[in-house]
């Protein structure tokens, strides 16, 4: 064989390889599956119902569950999304937390519409989806109450929709829902199968697959030998001497640890309120077009704010407590001309419980919401009842306590709700011990929406991909630059000889 059919072959197959690698390069790599760990579902479930429930009909109203909350006042989102997503079918799945009961049609404390929807799931694949809930829903004919999990209510519209390949924070926006043969069942047959409902938007954070830890067992070797047992370690071959044994006698037992006091002092504690879902769904609405904002340490729980830390006393023997809380929610609305009609700030409440009577406090400044200006210290806005309160598990914690509006409290929301008015219940945790874990937020994701901005619907679904890591495309590319080097070095190498050999 002649050294040009040499030289031919080798650039043949030269470029044969350069071609397979080339492929591989701009082949994307397949992500791993991921998990779903936080978000929230936005869903008015279907306006004429949500009218028609509450309208001179039906007569009845609604409710929430689970840490459910509403967006602009007609939207109920539903929060801390888990599940799974696998990036190379689109395949999504995200359950939610969160209920909502419907209530009408009252005759002798019974109620004909009676219907109970939770834990919300939705599945999602590129192209199509369902929405799924537990249901206890009463017939409208019969009466007869059934229950049932994870009952298909709409499929949902996702035609030309890829759900491949995306990760991050994923968000499907104003999803077509159409109602099922079960969800028609499901809503005591109100509407038939087919019916449109109000469209849905998902938004969740999806994370990647841990990847298996490597092992960090030390690998033997010839200079690594483990010691015998009777070998002296470095630490007892230093010059202080070893520490005598225990006896049994000196080494007190657990039974016989004395009882820790306990702690009256806590420097720890969260209050979670919603001050009243009504006002905030009238900040939020078409009359004040307002919102709100966060300060100081407060945060959005969604259907609550949260105020935090806290700090105080707690006297375990006659059940007193005195706990102040730090943050400040600000709620504004009905702008003109950059000044606003309505700017309510409600800062540093505190909790003061004595003789089972407890009161809610807050400094309380700005403009109420009949425009009249304030600046007021520790008002006492609330009262409820503490009789039950005992600490447990290095808790003293408080769970959704039934609140009355003090006259304080009245003026200081401008006369909007009268004394005596029933307010979003008051829940609040303090540490006793510093070690005890305050309960969790719900999880509304990355970015969660202001309460100002509800979500539009939008005629189709449209997913937000996640942003791609620019700088690893670049790796198979530097690899077949590597080779183009390679192979034209080689060439040169090749032609040299020959003009030498020549």
């Amino acid at each position: 064989m002649s050294f040009s059919r040499r030289l031919r072959r080798f650039a043949a197959t030269l470029v044969a390889a350069l071609a397979t690698l080339l492929t591989l390069a701009v082949v994307p790599a397949v992500a791993a599956p991921g998990t779903v760990s936080g978000g929230r579902l936005d869903w008015g479930i279907k306006h004429s119902f949500l009218s028609y429930v509450t309208g001179p009909i039906a007569k009845g109203s609604w409710s929430l569950t689970g840490g459910a909350s509403t967006v602009g006042g007609d939207t109920f989102r539903f929060h801390s999304a888990t599940g799974s997503y696998d990036p190379e079918s689109g395949a999504l799945t995200a359950a939610l937390s969160g209920g909502v009961n419907f209530k009408g049609h009252e005759s002798n404390g019974t109620f004909a519409l009676d219907m109970k929807l939770s834990r919300f799931t939705v599945k999602a694949g590129s192209g199509s989806g369902g929405l799924y809930a537990d249901v206890v829903s009463k017939a409208k004919d019969t009466g007869t109450v059934s229950s049932a999990s994870q009952v298909k209510l709409a499929d949902l519209g996702l035609g030309g929709i890829d759900l491949r390949g995306q990760g991050g924070t994923i968000t499907l926006s104003g999803v077509p829902a159409t109602m099922t043969a079960a969800g028609a069942t499901a809503f005591g047959n109100f509407y038939p199968a087919g019916t449109q409902l109000d469209p849905l938007t998902l938004s969740v954070n999806v994370k990647a697959a841990a990847e298996p830890a490597p092992s960090t067992a030390p690998t033997p070797s010839a200079s690594a030998k483990p010691k015998p047992a009777d070998t002296p370690s470095a630490a007892a071959s230093s010059s202080a001497p070893p520490a005598p044994a225990e006896t049994p006698a000196e080494t007190p037992t657990a039974a016989a640890s004395p009882t820790a006091a306990p702690r009256t002092e806590f420097a720890n504690g969260a209050l979670d309120w919603g001050v009243r879902r009504t006002f905030r769904d009238y900040v939020t609405g078409t009359i004040a077009k307002g919102g709100w904002q966060l300060e100081g340490g407060a945060a959005d729980g969604g259907a609550f704010f949260r105020w935090t830390p806290a700090k105080g006393a707690y006297d375990p023997a006659t059940g007193e407590l005195t706990a102040a809380f730090t943050g400040t929610v600000r709620f504004r609305g009905m702008e003109s001309g950059g000044a606003y009609g309505l700017d309510l700030a409600l800062t540093s409440p505190a909790v003061k419980v004595a003789g089972g009577k407890g009161t809610l406090s807050a400094d309380v400044s700005g403009k109420s919401p009949n425009g009249e200006a304030q600046q007021l210290t520790g008002v006492p806005l609330a009262t409820f009842d503490a009789a039950a309160l005992k600490p447990e598990g290095g808790l003293l914690k408080a769970a959704e306590l039934p609140l009355a509006l003090t006259e304080e409290g009245s003026k200081a929301f401008g006369g909007l709700y009268p004394a005596g008015t029933a307010m979003d219940p008051l829940s609040f945790a303090v540490a006793l011990d510093p070690a005890a874990a305050l309960p969790p937020l719900p999880d509304l994701g990355p970015a969660a929406p202001s309460a100002s901005a509800s979500t539009p619907a939008t005629p189709a679904a449209t997913p937000v991909a996640a942003a791609s890591d620019s700088g690893s495309g670049w790796v198979p590319v530097a690899v077949v630059g590597g080779v183009l080097v390679a192979g034209a070095a080689v060439g040169t190498v090749l032609l040299v000889r020959r003009r030498r050999a020549a």
